[in-house]
């Protein structure tokens, strides 16, 4: 997520688009950042069918 966030970024060189990319995540925003959330909360709800046997 971090490296693909990064590459979608429209700075200079990679170095500074990755460098960005961890500052935001750090200040809880940016790409990389609300992919994470996004799936932790699909796995919470998704949570409650995890006992059903398909």
């Amino acid at each position: 997520w971090l490296i693909a966030a990064a590459r979608n970024r429209n700075e200079k060189t990679m170095a500074v688009n990755l460098a960005s990319e961890i500052v935001a995540g750090y200040k809880e925003e940016g790409a990389a950042y609300k992919k994470k959330m996004d799936t932790h909360r699909m796995a919470e709800a998704n949570k409650a069918f995890s006992h059903f046997r398909f």
